[in-house]
């Protein structure tokens, strides 16, 4: 087609969950409800090990900063699907979109380097325990920390530097937040290359770590099976179940979205509710209400806090 004769959209429809009033107006209390469950529960989380020295520990360290992932990951995007939603007003500018996009992949992408990262913490402390503080030193979780983001901010922006979006094929996009597989189905151009490229980055960013997280736990399975304590085995078990829970839902939900089909269908949208709002939901209660440490230090604060 000439570009001449193309319309650029400079807005965006979002055609959302239903069109449904009632299911509309449920869906609005749903998605209000889970946002503050969603905020309290990270919050909580994030509260406790910052102010109990107990839990300044790298296991804690790392599930302090997925709570702050997910506070920020449902927050570039629910507060908006609410208001859409409640008052059925679906206009999204195209740079408010892209920037909804690239900060939700950029997190989704943390997210994922993250837990892999949390698995090979499991790993050292179970298998290598009296090498832990050495692997897993300050030095080292700052340095994991630093890679893990700055490379996540990379590869969420290579895709818009490679092939800056443009919109002329349609301003209706069959979901309720801008996610980048689709809003590549309205950019203008050959987008054959940026998604040949996600493909192999989705290969890497969810595969490769999914492998380390599968390999990790075999080894951690093989130690736990030789401790003779009963006590330390459980202990040890519940720790790493908290874990691969969330693996299981988020990895789950992304790898059948990012990875399942060549074309994003109408039925992802709803796939998508698995890793975007389900798993930083039960996050705080998966590692809170089955981790003794984080109970009692909450106890602690709240024993400290009346005795004032």
């Amino acid at each position: 087609m000439d570009s001449g004769n193309q319309t650029l959209f400079t807005e965006l429809i979002l055609v959302g969950l239903t069109q449904n009033l009632k299911a509309r107006i449920s869906l609005s209390f749903l998605f209000l409800f889970l946002y503050i469950v969603i905020i309290l529960g990270n919050g909580f989380l994030i509260f406790t090990i910052i102010v109990s020295p107990q839990l300044h520990t790298p296991m804690y360290y790392f599930l302090c900063n997925l709570s702050f992932i997910d506070l920020g990951f449902t927050s570039c995007s629910l507060p908006r699907i609410l208001y859409d939603t409640l008052f059925n007003k679906r206009r999204i500018s195209v740079t408010i979109c892209l920037m909804q996009m690239n900060l939700g992949l950029f997190l989704g992408i943390v997210e994922c380097i993250l837990l892999a990262v949390m698995a090979y913490d499991r790993y050292a402390a179970i298998c290598s325990p009296l090498r832990y503080t050495l692997i897993m030193s300050w030095r080292v979780c700052n340095c994991m920390t630093v890679i893990m983001w700055g490379v996540s901010f990379i590869l969420s922006l290579i895709a818009t530097i490679i092939k800056p979006f443009v919109f002329c094929k349609g301003n209706t996009l069959d979901h309720y937040a801008c996610e980048i597989l689709v809003v590549m189905e309205l950019a203008c151009g050959d987008l054959s290359s940026v998604k040949t490229l996600m493909f192999i980055q989705s290969f890497y960013v969810l595969i490769f770590p999914l492998v380390l997280i599968v390999v990790s736990y075999i080894y951690i399975i093989a130690s736990l099976l030789k401790i003779s304590c009963a006590q330390g085995r459980s202990k040890a078990f519940s720790t790493c179940a908290s874990h691969l829970t969330v693996v299981i839902m988020f990895y789950g939900g992304t790898i059948t979205m990012y990875m399942g089909q060549a074309r994003f269908s109408h039925n992802l949208k709803y796939i998508s509710l698995t890793y975007g709002f389900l798993t930083p939901t039960l996050n705080p209660f998966i590692y809170s209400l089955r981790n003794s440490e984080v109970k009692d230090a909450f106890k602690k604060i709240l024993t400290n806090y009346s005795a004032k």
